[in-house]
């Protein structure tokens, strides 16, 4: 998922480049939910092996 949120900033960027704002925006948009996302699920894993008691 972190590969999608850095394909997706990627895009971004490369549309801001050539002046595509409407398409850099969403891409942009995309990246930042995909990154929170993966966060958010990161967190969830570590949470949960710590409470299983194995080590990292």
């Amino acid at each position: 998922m972190l590969g999608w949120a850095i394909t997706f900033l990627v895009v971004a960027l490369i549309a801001a480049l050539f002046g595509f704002g409407g398409i850099a925006s969403a891409s942009a948009g995309i990246a930042q939910i995909l990154f929170f996302v993966f966060l958010v699920l990161f967190v969830i894993a570590m949470v949960a092996r710590a409470l299983r008691g194995r080590t990292p």
